[in-house]
C-alpha cells in the first residue's frame, strides 16, 4: 500500500544535528496519521507520500522546516515563588504564553528568587537531519481519521 492522505504509517526514525551528531534515535517506532494532521513535519509527510513500506531516505531540514526558529518572545522570566518547591533545571511544565495559548516551558535557569523559563521546542532554531524508514503502511480506521491521530501500539491511547 502507498502513503496516501488517510494511511498510517510506521516509520524508524534517528535525528542528527547538521554536523551528523546523533540527537535521537527512537527505540520504538513511530506511528502517525497521514495526509496534514499535523502528526508529524509537513516536510517528512511530503518526502515520504506515494511512497510504500522498506522506503529509506534521509532528509536534511532547515530550522525553519524542522521545529521553526527560536522565537525569544517564548523566554519568560517568573518570580520562583510561583512554582513548587523542588523546580529544577531542565524540568518540564505546561503554561500559558503571551499569546494566551498553551505551551511546553523548559526551566532554563533559576536565578536567586528568579526562574527562567523557555517556551521553545528544545531543537528550535536547529537545521537537522533525519534518518527514515518506512517500516508499514495501512488504511488508517474511521475512528482514527475522526480523532487525527492513529490508535493502538506505538500511537495514541485514550
Amino acid at each position: 500500500m502507498k502513503i496516501a492522505k488517510d494511511t498510517a504509517v510506521t516509520l524508524r526514525f534517528k535525528v542528527a544535528d547538521s554536523l551528523g551528531k546523533l540527537i535521537e534515535d527512537a527505540k520504538e517506532p513511530m506511528v502517525y496519521l497521514h495526509g496534514g494532521y499535523g502528526n508529524t513535519l509537513p516536510k517528512i509527510e511530503e518526502a515520504l507520500e506515494g511512497q510504500e513500506a522498506g522506503f529509506k531516505t534521509v532528509l536534511n531540514l532547515s530550522a525553519q522546516d524542522a521545529f521553526g526558529e527560536r522565537d525569544e518572545t517564548l523566554m519568560q522570566t517568573i518570580p520562583k515563588t510561583q512554582f513548587p518547591p523542588g523546580v529544577k533545571i531542565g524540568g518540564q511544565l505546561e503554561g500559558r504564553g503571551e499569546d494566551g495559548q498553551a505551551h511546553a516551558f523548559t526551566v532554563m535557569k533559576i536565578k536567586g528568587d528568579t526562574v527562567i523559563l523557555d517556551g521553545n521546542h528544545p531543537l528550535a532554531g536547529k537545521a537537522l537531519r533525519f534518518t527514515l524508514e518506512v517500516t508499514g503502511v495501512r488504511a488508517a480506521s474511521a475512528e482514527e481519521i475522526a480523532h487525527g491521530h492513529v490508535h493502538g501500539e506505538h500511537g495514541h491511547h485514550h
